[in-house]
């Protein structure tokens, strides 16, 4: 089933309109059959494609390489395609937010992508080091100047996102945010809405919990990083899979997958968010663009807030080391 016509958001003010699942390309390899899943939510009427200038192959310390494949499934597609990426993760020195450094990793991005300009480009995580008024003015300079089109920051408090959008108008903040992980609830999802700034959750899916998937920590493969999260350890483990299973149990009595229950409710919280799950599976993505088509009632907000409350999921949402 195709979704060409699938349903629009706009993220923020500005005139960023996207398709309301985008895809979430992290764990991508660089390879021609990701190009073609790529192609092929596009196709399905994706029009939303988040990278980072970190992602690539970490064991090989190659970063960029994802901004490479995401460049090159759609260089040639470029009119019809959202295009995000990050900055502000180094390989060496933390987290940076400078002028110089700012005005370096945009030219390495579009170097990267192949591109002229970056629709929407987000500071992956804030510099406790350099002001986020220099760093969203640097930002909106190089909007000045046709590099990008969109500011975003991901993962910022609140205090942050309201001196950032005093320099320039945000138009979405990227943070986890999933039945699984409901703390953007207390703060900045009520100050996004005031803001009319839009939100992207990645990870809408636990890290593929919720989809119902994995039963016990033997299904992840031995080098999966899921193992590294402490939601996916021990007594936590199991905690969680009984949670999923009410979910699963729900979702199978309305006709949906649990993945579709749960990026329906997502979706339910605002107009402005836009989910953008991670897969490597074109018929994934089939089955998550489905929830555009999930009708919950009140009834079903209410069981899914009985058997997910905000704090219900045992563990931390970082992983053990962290």
């Amino acid at each position: 089933m195709a979704y060409k016509n699938i349903a629009k958001r706009s993220l923020g003010k500005q005139g960023l309109e996207v398709s309301a699942l985008g895809l979430g390309t992290m764990l991508m390899p660089n390879d021609d059959e990701s190009v073609r899943v790529i192609h092929e939510a596009l196709d399905m009427g994706v029009t939303m494609f988040d990278t980072a200038d970190l992602y690539g192959d970490y064991a090989e310390q190659r970063f960029g390489v994802n901004e490479k494949l995401v460049g090159r499934a759609l260089k040639d597609r470029r009119e019809k395609a959202i295009i995000a990426t990050k900055f502000g993760i180094t390989h060496t020195q933390g987290y940076k937010g400078d002028r110089a450094y700012i005005k370096k990793s945009v030219d390495a991005s579009l170097y990267n992508l192949g591109l002229d300009y970056i629709d929407l480009y987000y500071q992956h995580r804030l510099d406790p080091n350099t002001a986020i008024e220099e760093t969203v003015d640097t930002l909106s300079e190089l909007v000045k100047e046709g590099k990008i089109r969109y500011i975003g920051l991901s993962e910022a408090p609140a205090d942050i996102i309201k001196r950032a959008h005093k320099v320039h108008p945000l138009s979405a903040v990227e943070t986890e945010y999933s039945l699984w992980s409901r703390e953007v609830e207390d703060e900045i999802l009520p100050l996004l809405k005031e803001l009319e700034i839009g939100l992207v959750p990645y990870s809408p899916l636990g890290r593929g919990f919720l989809t119902g998937q994995i039963k016990k920590f033997e299904d992840l493969p031995e080098d999966d990083y899921r193992r590294q999260y402490e939601r996916f350890q021990g007594d936590n483990f199991i905690k969680n899979v009984e949670v999923v299973t009410k979910i699963q149990e729900l979702a199978s009595k309305k006709g949906y997958s649990p993945a579709q229950l749960a990026l329906a409710w997502l979706l339910g919280q605002g107009d402005q968010i836009v989910p953008i799950p991670g897969t490597r599976k074109a018929e994934r993505i089939r089955e998550n663009l489905g929830a555009l088509q999930v009708q919950l009632t009140q009834e079903d907000y209410l069981e899914i807030e009985n058997i997910s409350p905000k704090g219900t999921a045992a563990g931390g949402r970082g992983t053990s080391q962290s």
